[in-house]
């Protein structure tokens, strides 16, 4: 049958999640602080809540800026991004470390030095986040907004494909969906890396994903209360189908990257030597 027909691994390019222990622990400040302001009066509390707030803020910045540095470190072409989260992290971190210590020692000297030293130690931990572009030399970078407007679109297709088949409750069909998704994900690494690559893959990214989203939505209709194997059948070999189509489409789009590099270095080489110069 399609569905067993060997394949990849599900687990093939799958990803550790950025955000592991260490920034989860940035939570636990913010409670502690909350916690300890309960029975301090009406200004005590007060003065801590807006210190946990800060904290919790710096917390939650810190989980997306290492999602986001993650995703630039990923990509040979990518832009940096544009908000400085783990930056501000660190200045909400100072921020409430200093309130939280003016909450005991009122003053200026102390909440300043400790403020800035809780600031400084975060830097230390979790690094600055990336500062300049990285790989955009020489691409139209009005090209590459059209790429990150479609690249959007199509990660919206795949997470919605993906909360749909959770309702049908098969680990099968997901393992499946998961293949698909790398398959598709490969192609937009290749279009972010050349935008040239956009009209022959915008299809892809737009249509087929667009399909791909709504039969994975009736499917899981369907077969959340059906169990109908049949419709299970068919699905998987829709899927089949489209991890296949979107793998030959890959390596076409590689193959004429390749063309074009070898059509320039032959050009290069032919200018050489019109200049005199022997290879």
């Amino acid at each position: 049958m399609p569905e067993d027909r060997p394949g990849p691994s599900a687990y093939k390019g799958a990803t550790v999640d950025p955000v592991g222990a260490r920034s989860n622990v940035m939570f636990v400040p913010p409670i502690v602080l909350a916690a300890m302001s309960l029975n301090d009066g009406a200004i005590g509390l007060a003065t801590g809540l807006v210190g946990a707030g800060a904290l919790l803020l710096g917390a939650w910045l810190l989980r997306d800026g290492l999602r986001a540095q993650a995703a630039y470190d990923e990509r040979r072409v990518s832009r940096r991004p544009g908000i400085p989260r783990k930056i501000f992290a660190a200045a909400f971190c100072g921020i409430g470390a200093a309130i939280a210590v003016y909450k005991n020692d009122p003053g200026l000297i102390a909440p300043m030095i400790f403020g800035a030293a809780a600031a400084v130690l975060h830097i230390g931990a979790f690094g600055l986040d990336p500062l300049k572009d990285k790989g955009m030399e020489g691409i139209d970078t009005f090209q590459q907004d059209r790429v990150a407007k479609v690249v959007d679109e199509a990660e919206a297709h795949l997470n919605a494909m993906s909360d749909a088949i959770k309702r049908a409750g098969d680990r099968q069909v997901e393992a499946r969906v998961e293949r698909l998704q790398i398959k598709v994900r490969e192609m937009i690494r290749t279009v972010e890396e050349d935008p040239r690559d956009l009209a022959g893959a915008r299809k892809f990214l737009g249509v087929y994903l667009m399909g791909a989203r709504d039969a994975s939505v009736k499917f899981a209709d369907v077969y959340s209360r059906t169990q109908d194997r049949g419709a299970k059948s068919d699905y998987m070999m829709l899927l089949t189908d489209l991890e296949e189509s979107f793998g030959k489409k890959t390596e076409k789009l590689l193959l004429d990257n390749n063309a074009d590099l070898t059509v320039e270095i032959d050009v290069l080489r032919d200018r050489l030597q019109r200049e005199g110069v022997r290879l």
